[in-house]
């Protein structure tokens, strides 16, 4: 059985969280990111004092979840954007259902309010994870991206922490 641990990342994962991200990138639709993202774009993200998690399995990092500050206005500051990605060999193995078990509790003992994650339709099995965490879709943006020929919904999904 491998061994899973979820802790804080560290500047030596951002190699790792680059590489899972920038397959993403190129091949889904997970993210509206076309281009790939050096590692060292990811420091900013380390910097905040936001969450920012890697799940390893035996020692090598299989996924990340983080989040940001939903927009730049003050009155969304106690609202926070959540976001998972798990490496496309790692899906199904529950990962990311494990970084969210750790990610949710530090943002109610942050004494944030809300959780919102913006999912690209269709994807079942997101969908699935957030409304497992006990997000609920709260209302869909039509044809807002454009990937791969292709018009994306976005679906809104909210928790109350």
């Amino acid at each position: 059985m491998s061994e899973v641990l979820v802790r804080d990342v560290t500047e030596a994962d951002l190699e790792e969280v680059a590489a899972i991200y920038a397959y993403e990138s190129a091949h889904a639709y997970s993210t509206f990111e076309t281009e790939q993202r050096p590692a060292a774009s990811w420091l900013p993200k380390l910097r905040t004092g936001d969450a920012f998690l890697v799940a390893e399995v035996d020692g090598v990092v299989r996924g990340f979840a983080y989040a940001s500050p939903f927009r730049d206005r003050p009155a969304y500051h106690l609202t926070r954007e959540t976001s998972v990605y798990v490496h496309r060999d790692a899906r199904g193995s529950r990962l990311g259902t494990r970084l969210y078990a750790a990610l949710l509790p530090r943002l109610r003992a942050q004494g944030l309010h809300t959780a919102l994650a913006l999912i690209a339709l269709p994807n079942d099995g997101s969908v699935r994870l957030h409304e497992n965490h006990g997000f609920e879709l709260t209302g869909t943006m039509r044809e807002v991206g454009d990937k791969h020929d292709r018009m994306i919904d976005v679906g809104i999904f909210q928790l109350m922490l």
